[in-house]
C-alpha cells in the first residue's frame, strides 16, 4: 500500500504558559499519519485493527474503552477515547485541498479558550500548533490538536488532570499518526464536521441502553393521580338515579 508522510504545519510561540517536559515534543518529528483511505490500495485493509467511525478509522490504546456522546437528535455527535490517563475524541472535518485550516481553528479556539480558563498556550507539536488550556488545580487541562489534509482536517481533543495529561497527549497523538480518514466525494461547505457511523454492534448495544435508560425513567417518574371513577347516571322509567334518591330522601 502506498503511504504519505505529513510534515508540521506550522510553528507557534508560547503565549501564557510554558510547555512541561513531560508533554513536549520534537517538533520537526515526521510521522507517517494520520492517512488518507486513498492512501491504501486496499481499503479494506486499512479497517484492520482500527475502529471503524465512518468518517474516521482510529486504533485503540490498551485498556481504552468507548464513550459516545449523542446530539438531542439521538445521533452520536463525538466518541471518545476514554483511559486511565483520560480521554480524547478524533473527529474529521471538510476542509480546502489546500492546508492552513487548522492554523485558522487553532487561533480561534486559543481566543475562546480565553473566556474560560486562566492559562492558554499555544505549543509546537509534531503537526504544527497546539493548543492547551490549563483550568484551576482540580478543573484539569484540554489540549487541541490540529492536522491538515487533503480536503480533510483533523481535531483531536485531549482532556484529562494536572498530572496524567503528559501521557493522554502521547496517547492521543499514537492514535493520530495512525489513523484513517474517510471523507468522501460529495461536496461540503468548509468546516463540517464529517459525519459519525457506529459500528453495528455498537449501535445495537447503544440503541438497547437508550432503550433501557428511558423505560428506567419513565419508571422513576411520579405516576399522576388517577381520579375515583364517577358513577353513572342510570336513567329508567322513573327517571334518573338521582331523581329517584331525591324522591326516597324527600329532597
Amino acid at each position: 500500500m502506498a503511504l504519505r508522510k505529513q510534515q508540521s504545519n506550522g510553528t507557534s510561540t508560547s503565549e501564557t504558559s510554558e510547555t512541561s517536559a513531560e508533554t513536549a515534543v520534537d517538533p520537526g518529528e515526521e510521522l507517517e499519519g494520520p492517512f488518507d483511505i486513498d492512501d491504501f490500495d486496499d481499503p479494506s485493509v486499512a479497517a484492520v485493527a482500527r475502529l471503524d467511525l465512518g468518517s474516521v478509522m482510529i486504533p485503540m490504546p490498551d485498556g481504552g474503552q468507548v464513550q459516545v456522546e449523542l446530539a438531542n437528535t439521538g445521533v452520536p455527535s463525538a466518541v471518545w477515547v476514554v483511559t486511565p490517563y483520560g480521554r480524547f475524541t478524533v473527529a474529521a472535518y471538510a476542509a480546502p485541498k489546500s492546508p492552513g485550516l487548522w492554523r485558522e481553528v487553532a487561533a480561534e479556539l486559543a481566543d475562546s479558550l480565553r473566556k474560560d480558563v486562566p492559562m492558554v498556550s499555544i505549543e509546537d507539536g509534531p503537526w504544527g500548533r497546539e493548543v492547551v488550556g490549563v483550568g484551576a488545580q482540580n478543573a484539569g487541562v484540554v489540549r487541541f490538536i490540529g492536522v491538515d489534509g487533503y480536503r480533510w482536517m483533523i481535531r483531536c481533543v485531549v482532556n484529562g488532570p494536572h498530572d496524567r495529561i503528559g501521557a493522554l497527549a502521547k496517547q492521543a497523538r499514537d492514535c493520530l499518526a495512525d489513523t484513517v480518514v474517510r471523507r468522501g466525494d460529495t461536496p461540503l461547505p468548509v468546516r463540517t464536521p464529517l459525519p459519525i457511523e457506529l459500528p453495528p454492534p455498537m449501535a445495537e448495544q447503544l440503541r438497547m441502553a437508550t432503550e433501557q435508560a428511558a423505560a428506567q425513567q419513565a419508571a422513576a417518574a411520579p405516576q399522576p393521580q388517577q381520579q375515583p371513577p364517577q358513577p353513572a347516571a342510570r336513567r329508567t322509567t322513573e327517571g334518573s338515579a338521582m331523581q329517584q334518591l331525591r324522591t326516597i330522601t324527600g329532597g
